[in-house]
């Protein structure tokens, strides 16, 4: 079967996305051939998607791409940000075969092995308008002919949702390992790598390959510990510091995450992205809560507070920090989204601690908070015993 014949079979079979809100969006199933559940976001980044699809942060999450052409670099091993696909699901307007020199996979093909449904011939457009007006929706993503539109619409105000649900045990690692120099080897990275000379431990919440990347380019040497692993465990590893990653859902639901960063917090220097802030920020007395209108993509701009730089930067995450919630005596906010004023970045001022709402590691995005690495091996360094 050639692959124009192949292409031309899966537009044949019919699909829909089903909302809360009753709406309906129809198209074909590109992926697996599976009914699922998730919630729906929109992602503005132009390019991307294997990374985006591979970021653990997305588990349990529908994406919808708002870039219309998709597939054309294909898939490879190389930029992948974990070991599979994690996304709950993709919504797009096109799929297309790949043209890429770096291509090891179709898109598609992908999909199907990892069991992540597409759709495709979805109107986009008019979906992220939806998503911008109401936030994040509620859906069922129906490619088995099994229920009705309306069916569907029940089944998607039915489910439960991901509030206080722990996703974090559905992507965290199994054991503790040591990352690879092997993973530096790719597309784009240096040739020779700085010295490995302060231990770092990494707790996985979902933890991004690029992520450990940028760390290792600091000189730390990185173990991931699995994302329940006690906080004695970790401290009588010795480490220079101690990352709380990023990772999906809601922070609260999390299990011993808080209490082990409070146990944490003061023994060490401790750094946090994206979930491992709002988990430090638990920690703290701080609150978190989930925004109407989540951050994902590329394009999101962060004032730094002490200097007042603007950063372009990638973003990924539901719930956010309340800065109501923040005691000023204990944290000190150092970061501020430009659109809707949420907390970006906050350090402790009674122990040495600095985080981050956003992606510093891009994959995909832009370049503009890479820095924050830097950040992290001075905070290690001055406080090293």
């Amino acid at each position: 079967m050639t692959l124009q014949e192949k292409w031309k079979l899966q537009r044949e079979r019919k699909a829909f996305l089903a909302l809360a809100d009753g709406s309906v969006f129809y198209g074909y199933s590109m992926g697996a051939p599976v009914d699922s559940f998730g919630e729906v976001v929109f992602n503005t980044s132009l390019s991307g998607y294997q990374e985006i699809l591979s970021d653990p942060s997305y588990a349990g999450q529908f994406v919808t791409l708002t870039e219309t052409e998709i597939g054309n670099v294909g898939v490879n091993e190389t930029d992948m940000e974990s070991p599979k696909f994690q996304a709950g699901g993709l919504l797009v307007q096109q799929i297309n075969p790949s043209s890429n020199w770096r291509s090891e996979e179709e898109l598609t093909d992908a999909l199907k092995r990892y069991g992540i449904p597409a759709l495709a011939g979805i109107d986009t457009r008019a979906l992220t308008l939806l998503l911008r007006e109401k936030g994040t929706v509620k859906g069922f993503i129906c490619t088995s002919g099994s229920v009705t539109p309306d069916e569907g619409v029940a089944k998607a105000k039915a489910w439960a949702g991901l509030d206080g649900v722990d996703m974090v045990e559905t992507v965290t690692c199994k054991e503790k390992y040591v990352f690879s120099d092997e993973f530096l080897k790719g597309f784009g990275m240096p040739q020779e790598l700085p010295a490995a000379d302060l231990k770092l431990v990494a707790y996985d919440f979902g933890i991004k390959r690029n992520i450990l990347r940028n760390l290792r380019l600091q000189g730390f040497q990185v173990t991931v510990v699995p994302a329940y692993t006690p906080a004695e465990e970790v401290l009588a590893m010795n480490p220079d510091g101690i990352f709380f990653s990023n990772g999906p859902g809601d922070p609260a639901g999390v299990k011993d995450a808080v209490k082990n960063a409070r146990a944490i917090l003061g023994k060490v220097p401790v750094m946090g992205i994206c979930l491992g802030l709002q988990i430090l920020g638990l920690a703290s007395g701080a609150k978190t809560g989930r925004l109407k209108f989540g951050h994902h993509g590329g394009n999101h701009p962060v004032m730094f507070m002490e200097s007042g730089r603007v950063m372009v930067t990638s973003q990924n995450h539901n719930f956010a920090v309340l800065d109501a919630s923040i005691d000023p005596e204990v944290l000190e906010i150092t970061h501020v989204n430009l659109n809707d004023h949420s907390i970006e970045g906050f350090r402790s001022k009674k122990v040495p601690m600095i985080a981050v709402q956003f992606h510093p590691e891009a994959a995909p995005g832009p370049h503009d908070s890479n820095p924050f690495f830097e950040d992290c091996r001075k905070l290690v360094l001055e406080n090293k015993k």
